[in-house]
């Protein structure tokens, strides 16, 4: 994070987006921070240059709601998920769609790269997991445990484990080394709600957040709960850790994204924006500024880059707006 002491965000000047025809449902940065991925209701994922706020491209080709994307850890693709049960993995050099994976029955929700950006993990409505060979397109393997939608997925940092998250409250960790039988291993419970975002830390930690409004850090291993983030007034949409580790973004289904402090769970800044119809003059406020109202559909999403967490307002009406820390 760029700041000038420890815990204070210095908060750069908000872009302002709004060349999306539909709903805007998900955002991803580039490993660089250089370009943002949204992921529309019209039906395309669009690219933007961060710093200039230029429309880099409008691609279509889904025939439904996009409904997520992410980019590869190395930067060359990004895959996009939607409605109308498929996946599709695009060069990020010249936006070109290499291929459209087939295998879900229902709504593909989540979407997550390895580690080596080899190996692809998604799951949707149809409650199933499904591992893919990025290279080949191939299914590798199905995974089947959860009672309910599939809505959140991240590889561990060693990439020899997958956790889930489900809207039936449990977050299934599935064993991803050779010759294991594609089952889960382990099974983290106690919020009582959605798990709609995972994110491991580089150590191997793994943060969760739910519509209970509540943020969990995890260590899977001895399958407990480090330390518990309460304090969001809305459920929690995205989260991302800051590289020491130190500090974790979490954004809510509200106008607010938190950033905590990992040892004490306290939270150590709050930003808040005014209104859409302000947010391309800068209107962002801290912990002390008067708060804000904005509209009920707005939303938060907190992505990460390898300069830390970067944080994007997105809003369910058209419009987007994105501030980086």
């Amino acid at each position: 994070m760029n700041s000038g002491t420890r815990g204070k965000l210095a908060v750069g000047r908000v872009k302002f987006f709004g060349r999306h025809r539909g709903e805007v449902n998900s955002s991803a940065f580039s490993p660089d921070g250089q370009r943002l991925l949204t992921a529309s209701e019209d039906g395309c994922v669009y690219g933007w240059e961060t710093q200039s706020g230029r429309l880099l491209w409008r691609l279509g080709g889904h025939k439904g709601p996009v409904r997520f994307c992410r980019f590869s850890p190395d930067g060359r693709l990004f895959a996009s998920t939607s409605c109308d049960r498929t996946i599709r993995l695009w060069d990020a050099a010249d936006a070109k769609c290499l291929q459209v994976l087939k295998g879900h029955q229902r709504s593909v929700e989540t979407v997550s790269f390895s580690h080596d950006s080899k190996q692809l993990a998604s799951g949707g409505w149809d409650k199933r997991v499904m591992l893919w060979e990025v290279q080949s397109g191939q299914v590798l393997r199905h995974f089947v445990g959860h009672r309910d939608s599939v809505q959140s997925s991240d590889f561990a940092p060693s990439s020899d484990c997958l956790a889930t998250g489900s809207w039936d409250s449990t977050i299934r960790m599935w064993d991803l080394r050779a010759g294991t039988p594609g089952i889960f291993h382990q099974k983290l419970e106690g919020q009582r709600g959605n798990i709609s975002c995972l994110c491991y830390s580089p150590s191997g930690l793994l943060a969760s957040g739910s519509w209970d409004k509540t943020i969990h850090i995890w260590k899977p291993s001895m399958r407990s709960v480090l330390i518990q983030l309460k304090g969001h007034i809305t459920w929690v949409k995205s989260i991302a850790f800051s590289p020491d580790e130190q500090q974790l973004a979490s954004a809510g289904y509200s106008h607010m994204v938190k950033v905590w402090d990992c040892n004490t769970g306290k939270c150590t800044e709050t930003l808040k924006v005014r209104s859409m119809a302000k947010a391309n003059k800068g209107a962002v406020e801290g912990p002390l500024g008067r708060p804000a109202t904005p509209g009920p559909n707005t939303m938060l999403s907190a992505g990460s880059s390898e300069r830390g967490p970067c944080l994007c307002l997105y809003a369910r009406r058209e419009t987007l707006s994105v501030w980086s820390c």
